[in-house]
C-alpha cells in the first residue's frame, strides 16, 4: 500500500519542481508570433545590447532569417549599452551586420525624423526593463509609439520580464513635473513590463492628441508577476547585478541630492556616501570608469553605507523606501542644500522633499502615496498581461 501512494507523490513532486523549473520564454523568442509580420517589410528595430532571442541578438538572429533590417534605433546608453546615462549617443553603422544605426538619445525630443520613418514600414521594439518610472526605456517606447502612430507605422513589443515586477509602489507622477525621468502618470515602481504599459499607453489615451497606435505585443512564456527574473544581460552599465537593480528604486533618489550612490565604483546603486559622511568607517572613492565617466564626487574619499550585504527579500520588503535618503539627509545636517532640483523630477511630487525637511519618518511620507498605489493598481488591470 506504502508503494502505490508514493509514486503518485514522487510523480506530483516531480511535477511542481519542474514547474519551478519552466524557462521563461522572452517575446523576442517567440518568433512565430512576429515572423509572419515582418515578410516583405521594411523592418526598423529599436533595441540595444539586452535585445538577445536565447543565445544570439535579435537583429543578427532577422538578418539571418533574410528579412529587410533597414536601421537599428538605439535608446539611451547606445545600441551596444555603454554610454554614461543623459549621453549624447551619435548615429553610426552596426560594424557586424552593416546596419545603420540611428541614435534617439539626446536629441530631437527622442522621436526619429519623418525621413527616418518613411524608410520603414514596421518598427520592432525589444529592450529589457527595470519597472521604474525614471528608467528611460518606457518614455522611449511611449515616444516611439506617437511616432508610429503619427505616420502610420505599425509597432511590435517584443516584450520581457519587468525584475521589480512583484509590486507597486511610490506616488503617481504630478505631471508638472514630466521629464525625461518621469514621462507617464505612473508610480515610481509601476510593476508592470513594458508589453503591458504599451498597452495602457493606448487604452488611457496617453499619447498626444489622443493618438493611438497600431500596436501588437508578443508577450513573454512562463512569466508571472511574481517571477524571480533575474537578467541575463545587465540593462546598463550602472546596474550591473541583480541586487542593484533591486535596490534602484530607492537609491536613485541620490541622484537628486549632493550624494555619490557608487557611480564610478564596483558597486553602484548599491553604496552611498560623501566626503562628510559622519561615522562610517566604510568609504569608496568614485573614479571615472565606462558608463560613468564624470561620476559626482569623483576621485573624492567618500564615507557612507554599504547595502551589498542586505538580503534580497527585506529590499523587495520594503518597496521604494525612503529610509536611506533620510538618513544622509541627517547624518550631513545641510537642510535644503542636501537637494538640487533633480530630486522632485526623480519623486515626481513636491511633498517628498518637504516632508524629509520637517522631520516627518519614512513611514508618514509613505502612507501619503497609498491612495496613488490602490487607484493605479485598479487602472493598470485591464491591459496586464500575465497574473499577479
Amino acid at each position: 500500500m506504502n508503494k502505490i501512494f508514493f509514486l503518485p507523490a514522487l510523480l506530483l513532486c516531480t511535477c511542481i519542481f519542474a514547474q519551478n523549473k519552466t524557462t521563461v520564454k522572452t517575446g523576442a523568442e517567440i518568433t512565430d508570433a512576429y515572423f509572419p509580420l515582418l515578410k516583405d517589410k521594411r523592418v526598423a528595430v529599436m533595441t540595444n545590447q539586452t535585445g538577445m532571442a536565447g543565445n544570439e541578438h535579435l537583429v543578427d538572429m532577422l538578418i539571418r532569417y533574410k528579412f529587410n533590417v533597414v536601421g537599428i534605433f538605439s535608446p539611451e546608453h547606445g545600441f551596444r549599452g555603454t554610454a554614461d546615462a543623459g549621453e549624447h549617443v551619435a548615429s553610426s553603422t552596426d560594424e557586424k551586420t552593416g546596419t545603420p544605426i540611428w541614435s534617439l538619445y539626446g536629441s530631437g525630443g527622442g522621436k526619429p525624423s519623418a525621413e527616418k520613418i518613411k524608410q520603414f514600414d514596421v518598427l520592432l521594439f525589444d529592450l529589457q526593463d527595470v519597472g521604474l518610472r525614471f528608467y528611460t526605456y518606457y518614455a522611449s517606447m511611449a515616444r516611439m509609439m506617437d511616432a508610429c502612430a503619427e505616420h502610420g507605422k505599425k509597432m511590435i513589443v517584443l516584450d520581457r520580464p519587468n525584475p521589480n515586477g512583484m509590486y507597486v509602489d511610490g506616488p503617481i507622477l504630478d505631471m508638472k513635473h514630466k521629464s525625461g525621468v518621469g514621462w507617464l502618470p505612473i508610480p515610481v515602481v509601476h510593476g508592470m513590463t513594458l508589453g503591458e504599459l504599451a498597452l495602457m499607453i493606448n487604452g488611457e489615451k496617453w499619447l498626444p492628441e489622443d493618438r493611438v497606435c497600431d500596436l501588437t505585443v508578443v508577450p513573454c512564456e512562463n512569466y508571472t508577476h511574481q517571477t524571480r527574473y533575474e537578467l541575463p544581460i545587465a540593462p546598463s552599465p550602472n546596474l550591473p547585478n541583480i541586487h542593484s537593480i533591486y535596490l534602484y528604486p530607492s537609491t536613485c533618489l541620490f541622484e537628486g541630492t549632493v550624494m555619490s550612490l557608487g557611480r564610478g565604483t564596483p558597486q553602484p546603486f548599491e553604496v552611498y556616501g560623501h566626503p562628510k559622511y559622519k561615522e562610517s568607517d566604510f568609504s569608496f572613492i568614485p573614479q571615472a570608469v565606462p558608463g560613468a565617466k564624470n561620476p559626482p564626487l569623483l576621485n573624492q574619499k567618500c564615507y557612507g553605507v554599504d547595502l551589498r550585504n542586505l538580503p534580497d527579500e527585506e529590499i523587495i520588503a520594503s518597496g521604494f523606501d525612503l529610509t536611506y535618503i533620510i538618513d544622509a539627509y541627517n547624518n550631513l545636517n545641510m537642510g535644503e542644500k542636501f537637494f538640487t532640483p533633480f530630486f522632485e523630477k526623480l519623486t515626481g511630487v513636491d511633498y517628498i522633499r518637504r516632508d524629509i525637511i520637517a522631520g516627518k519618518s519614512a513611514k508618514e511620507i509613505k502612507d501619503k502615496w497609498f491612495c496613488d498605489v490602490v487607484k493605479f493598481k485598479l487602472q493598470r488591470k485591464p491591459y496586464l498581461l500575465y497574473k499577479e
